[in-house]
């Protein structure tokens, strides 16, 4: 379901009162006063609540959340870099801005070439791949290795790892970006202000920025359609099940045997965000 235009004007003129409260006091002063004014809303509260046409990412009224544990996996032996996971997601998650630049989840192509000890990484950013794609509104990779002496090379899906301890939380000044009791961070678009602080506390570069509506954005592994028993949009149109999702409080569910049958490792386990995206197939090289 698409955003209306009056929808997105109500969303605006919220967002513009919500700056000029934030503004008045500093924004640590803000989280505090939020909460006294109503602004913090209460999670469990707003998932039932929270209009479709404002976002489609909450859950069903019969939905509970406390009997489930989302988690995701990824086979990087498996990845064939097609793309069709990122131009799913744009389509299911109405991505207003459909370009190159702007998407929920992307894949890296890893590259090892002989007599070269660090791997060569290109994705999205890299003006070449948007360039083989014909269109700034898409990237594809380049066959730029073709005459190279390629010694590995593998390619690396990402997305929001939904962290159990995530930064973006943290710092989100009014609590438009909460996690869930399933284990799944959304964004209250409502709420959100625009400052970018979670956009600039994400390890994992997972956020992005919807000019349009001025609020922040990303991936929630497709939270309206794993709440009524699907699969994510990525997942379910991967043509070598090279992404994996279930519930981990069903031990018998996809990702629970991922997990308990591979040796799995996450991104940047340093950070204390403890990840929830458990990965197959990656080097060091990996961040």
């Amino acid at each position: 379901m698409k955003l209306k235009q009056e929808t997105i004007s109500s969303l605006l003129a919220r967002r513009s009162f919500l700056r000029k409260l934030g503004r008045t006091a500093t924004y640590a002063g803000a989280v505090a006063s939020a909460g006294a004014a109503g602004l913090l809303h209460n999670a469990n509260t707003a998932a039932k609540t929270e209009p479709a046409s404002a976002a489609k990412s909450f859950p069903t009224p019969d939905y509970d959340w406390t009997e489930h544990r989302w988690a995701f996996g990824v086979d990087a032996t498996k990845c064939i870099g097609c793309l069709r996971c990122v131009e799913a997601c744009k389509t299911e998650n109405d991505i207003v801005m459909k370009d190159a630049h702007h998407f929920r989840t992307w894949v890296e192509r890893y590259v090892y070439l002989e007599g070269e000890d660090k791997a060569r990484i290109d994705s999205q950013q890299d003006p070449v791949n948007i360039a083989a794609s014909g269109s700034e509104k898409q990237f594809r990779f380049a066959d730029r290795y073709k005459d190279a002496k390629v010694e590995k090379a593998f390619f690396v899906p990402k997305l929001c790892n939904q962290c159990t301890h995530p930064a973006c939380v943290q710092v989100c000044p009014v609590g438009a970006t909460y996690r869930t009791k399933d284990g799944v961070v959304l964004v209250d678009h409502k709420y959100c202000i625009g400052c970018r602080y979670c956009v600039q506390a994400c390890p994992y570069g997972a956020r992005l920025f919807n000019e349009e509506l001025g609020v922040s954005d990303k991936c929630t592994w497709c939270y309206h359609r794993i709440t009524k028993g699907l699969q994510p949009a990525c997942v379910e149109v991967c043509p070598v099940k090279a992404r994996i999702f279930g519930d981990r409080n069903d031990h018998s569910s996809p990702i629970s045997l991922f997990i308990r049958n591979n040796r799995v490792q996450v991104l940047k386990p340093q950070t204390g965000n403890a990840p929830n995206v458990f990965y197959v197939g990656i080097d060091k090289e990996v961040r």
